[in-house]
């Protein structure tokens, strides 16, 4: 005595999305009231039902049963034949178990997700966009780009040209916008164009479609793509799928394919921007343009006034300079330096220079005139201390009795302080210099500065900040140091 099943259909074919039934009879050919159940075995049994899962037989009779297929529309489903197991298992017997077994072909699907990101670029010529696709078929496909404008402005180069996906797969394509020149000046260009996302063979016979009817090969507008779309979205519900969309993507779900066609061309089209900068934006022609006005009015207005002043300042310094009236023949002359020079060794006198002797001096004629053939060697020192922001004098007194013909003077600024130094002898002033400018500076005269007594050299600082010495620290005050030398000869008494 054995247990007897049997299905309907030996060979069955479904889509996914879809629906197919089968008949399964089981027959108790025992002597006792035996209770069966069913199992589905082999791939189909995610998705794969027997209505009803138990039933009681008395012996001699049979029942049929239905075993319902419905494979989901996702790429769990893969396309293929594949067998189909229903175990039948006796309650009271089950190693009379038996397994009738039948052929279930799940029919191809083509559905696509793409979206383009970013949907806007800027640039000077070229823009780069990357599309994303992946594959909610059942099939493994092909997927081909097919970019389009409806002018012809933009070039375009795909990268890779076409992407083997396998069911739930997704990739990437790398589309380039290239504009065919530059746009030197004026207002930006915005260049609209469109992507048609599909498979390799769907996008060859867009391509050619396109050509034969718009004669420009532009992708997205026929009436294929159009009616490919509208027909899927009256498909199955529930077959479109759901993508996040992103403020800088344009995400497009390629619709899926109705059951009553299975082998439909699906296509989608993704929209896209570049805008194309000028290389000189308005901004800056109206920047040159004020520059070179500005220039003009230099030339023209500024620059004749500048020069006007100039000789207006020379001439009345010339005049000044005829009308000064010329010193007496007695007084004493004041010649002027002969090498003034800075540096370290600038407190050495020249060869000769400050060797003057009484007869140097007698030269000089006039009140303070020395007595020939008393003039001896003689040097003076003049140690400065400023306080930071503050002004200081020293001065070296001639003695009474006596006339100094100064033939040299150093100053020294080892600090290299900041602020000025004025250098007087008597009631005339020799020199004012930045103590910036200098560390050591030295001058030399071939005719002596006559300096009677009781007359005074003084150096007056104004300090305005100290510097560092050798040390490295900074000083707390500004130091120099002043070194005259000449002759110290005997006041000639009367006329």
């Amino acid at each position: 005595m054995t247990t007897s099943a049997e299905l309907g259909l030996p060979a069955l074919t479904v889509a996914p999305g879809g629906v197919a039934t089968t008949t399964l009879t089981v027959r108790n050919d025992l002597d006792i009231v035996e209770a069966y159940s069913f199992e589905v075995v082999g791939d189909c049994a995610a998705w794969t039902t027997v209505e009803p899962t138990r039933v009681s037989l008395y012996p001699g009779t049979s029942e049929t049963v239905t075993v319902r297929l419905a494979p989901p529309r996702s790429p769990a489903s893969r396309a293929g034949d594949f067998p189909l197991g229903i175990r039948v298992l006796p309650a009271e017997h089950p190693e009379l178990v038996t397994v009738p077994e039948a052929t279930v072909t799940v029919t191809p699907f083509h559905e696509l997700q793409a979206a383009l990101a970013p949907r806007r670029r800027r640039g000077w010529l070229r823009g780069r966009y990357r599309t994303s696709v992946r594959n909610l078929g059942n099939a493994p496909g092909t997927v081909a780009l097919t970019p389009g404008q409806a002018g012809e402005d933009l070039r375009f180069r795909i990268t890779p040209e076409r992407l083997r996906l396998e069911p739930g797969e997704s990739g990437e394509l790398r589309v380039q916008a290239r504009a065919r020149k530059l746009i030197w000046f004026g207002k930006q260009a915005s260049w609209p164009f469109e992507v048609t996302v599909g498979p390799e063979e769907a996008a060859a016979d867009k391509d050619g479609a396109g050509k034969g009817s718009g004669g420009n090969g532009t992708a997205g507008k026929g009436a294929d793509g159009k009616a490919a779309a509208a027909t899927g979205r009256a498909g199955t519900p529930g077959d479109a799928a759901t993508v996040p969309t992103a403020t800088t993507a344009r995400t497009a779900t390629l619709d899926p394919t109705p059951a009553a066609s299975p082998t439909a061309v699906q296509r989608t089209v993704l929209d896209g921007e570049f805008i194309q900068l000028p290389i000189l934006p308005r901004w800056l022609l109206a920047l040159l343009a004020a520059l070179l006005a500005l220039l003009l009015a230099w030339f023209a207005l500024v620059r004749p006034a500048v020069r006007s002043s100039a000789k207006q300042a020379a001439e009345q310094a010339v005049a000044q300079q005829s009308a000064t009236p010329a010193p007496p023949a007695g007084a004493p002359a004041e010649g002027n330096p002969t090498a003034p020079a800075g540096g370290g060794a600038g407190g050495q006198a020249k060869p000769g220079a400050g060797q003057a002797s009484a007869g140097a001096g007698s030269r000089n004629s006039g009140p303070g005139q020395a007595v020939p053939g008393t003039g001896q060697q003689s040097s003076a020192t003049i140690d400065v201390q400023t306080a930071n922001g503050a002004a200081a004098t020293g001065s070296y007194v001639v003695p009474h009795g006596k006339v100094f013909d100064i033939t040299d003077l150093v100053v020294a600024n080892f600090q290299g302080d900041q602020g000025l130094v004025t250098i007087t002898a008597g009631n005339k002033t020799i020199t004012t210099i930045a103590l910036e400018t200098f560390r050591n500076q030295d001058y030399h005269w071939v005719t002596p500065i006559q300096v009677s007594e009781d007359q005074a050299v003084t150096a007056n600082v104004t300090c305005e900040s100290p510097g560092t010495p050798a040390s490295g620290k900074q000083a707390g005050t500004c130091h120099e140091l002043l070194n005259i030398s000449g002759a110290l000869s005997d006041l000639r008494q009367g006329n």
